[in-house]
């Protein structure tokens, strides 16, 4: 009896030691106001409403709280969300990884923080062709937030330019990091961010030889959101431009693999004179479907460096060091099967898959009337609305109308305001539905 009560006790004991204290929470509930000594980082007052997907699905569950009944009938071609599941040799890659942890042999605690020596000899080998050193390739859970350690390496002190419209991370952490000032309500852009305007008239390429000079030039291509893919002479005048003025490219490579086109670089790298200039940033995502996964990497190369002469991939590999434990032991066998011949045929095929999506998409909007961009080099169809059409009324009157949901192009910078984005990362039935949908209620 003795022994059951002190086993009773302590249970009790150790339960307490987890669970919070009644009392206290009373006490803290009795206080009409709360808040603790601490001030408010105030760049993050700065940041413009919420991030833009998420206000999307905020948006959408809105209609569906006024709708309920259409709850079964939303498509989304908004976010680019892969769809398909991942390949047969690439999933064994990860599951035989998985495995591995549970024997002996196998199994593996921390690794290196700037990935598994297989993995980024691979990396570039298969992907670059040996045009840059393993050394020079650091492995992370993604492109997006290598974006972030990219920017914890510039600091607060630097003037960034964004291609406008654009993948908003690259706006979103320069403010976070003090790189501006304030948002001016008549333009809607940010004080001391140079924005690039990326648009048809100039076939989605800045003018950046008379646009100012900035410290660090964000570049995507192909180009979220708006599938253009940059020529070889649009980006050896990129790097020319960067390299007169002393500026760092950070080159966002995230959709290469979806380049189709003869001569159309995807890398950077291909451009002679970037290894001094220049940052890329890639991810599994889009190759392999690992949106879920979580695999990334980022290339700073030996050459490049600060005003004082030291080595950005010094500073870079300090900040992988200290702030990330490296890439999960599980994901990176995965990586390492996407790189194998098999996996890289998988690869191709997933990319196919999407890309006539893509070719749907296009094919359809273009027939109600619209002047539509993208989606040959890219899973992004950006659509040209008529003269004086909004881009969120326009995306409300698609989800009112054919429950179809798609992205504001204002919501990538005002220069997208006046076009939609459409992403191919769906189902081929849902896309095709979603076709004949639009079609009837936009004609």
């Amino acid at each position: 009896m003795k022994l059951s009560a002190a086993f009773t006790f302590l249970t009790l004991a150790s339960a307490s030691a987890f669970a919070p204290s009644a009392t206290n929470n009373n006490a803290r509930g009795n206080t009409a106001l709360s808040m603790t000594g601490v001030t408010r980082n105030p760049n993050f007052a700065k940041l413009a409403g919420g991030y833009l997907f998420p206000e999307i699905g905020r948006r959408r569950n809105a209609y569906l709280a006024e709708n309920p009944d259409m709850a079964d009938r939303i498509i989304s071609l908004g976010i680019g969300d892969t769809t398909q599941p991942i390949p047969e040799h690439i999933l064994g890659g990860l599951v035989g990884s998985a495995s591995k942890l549970g024997t002996k042999e196998g199994y593996s605690g921390y690794g290196a923080e700037q990935g598994m020596g297989d993995l980024r000899a691979k990396i570039a080998d298969k992907l670059y062709g040996g045009i840059i050193k393993d050394s020079e390739v650091f492995v992370s859970d993604g492109a997006k937030c290598d974006i972030m350690r990219v920017q914890q390496v510039f600091g607060p002190g630097v003037v960034t330019a964004v291609q406008d419209p654009s993948y908003p991370v690259y706006v979103d952490t320069s403010v976070m990091m003090g790189q501006t000032g304030d948002i001016n309500p008549d333009t809607n852009q940010y004080e001391n961010i140079v924005y690039m305007p990326c648009t048809a008239e100039n076939d989605f390429f800045p003018d950046i030889e008379n646009l100012p000079r900035s410290d660090i030039v964000y570049f995507c291509s192909p180009n979220n959101p708006t599938g253009a893919a940059a020529t070889k002479e649009q980006l050896e005048k990129l790097v020319k431009v960067c390299k007169e003025r002393g500026s760092i490219l950070v080159f966002d490579a995230a959709y290469a693999p979806f380049i189709r086109s003869e001569g159309v670089p995807k890398s950077i790298f291909e451009i002679d004179g970037a290894r001094e200039v220049a940052i890329e940033c890639n991810s599994f995502s889009k190759y392999a479907g690992f949106t879920g996964v979580r695999l990334g990497w980022t290339v700073v190369p030996d050459e490049l460096t600060f005003a004082d002469g030291s080595k950005v991939r010094d500073d870079f590999n300090r900040v992988m060091t200290t702030a990330f434990n490296g890439a999960s032991n599980i994901v990176q066998g995965g990586g390492l099967a996407c790189l194998d011949d098999e996996g890289l045929e998988e690869i191709n095929t997933l990319i196919d898959y999407y890309l006539e999506n893509a070719k749907l998409l296009k094919e359809a909007m273009e027939s109600i009337g619209y002047d539509v961009y993208g989606g040959n080099d890219a899973p992004y169809v950006f659509v040209k609305l008529p003269e004086g059409k909004s881009s969120w009324d326009t995306f409300s009157e698609m989800l009112e109308k054919a429950q179809v949901v798609t992205i504001p192009g204002a919501g990538f910078g005002p220069g997208g305001e006046g076009y939609l984005r459409l992403s191919a990362f769906a189902p081929r039935e849902t896309v095709i539905e979603a076709c004949e949908r639009l079609k009837k209620a936009m004609a």
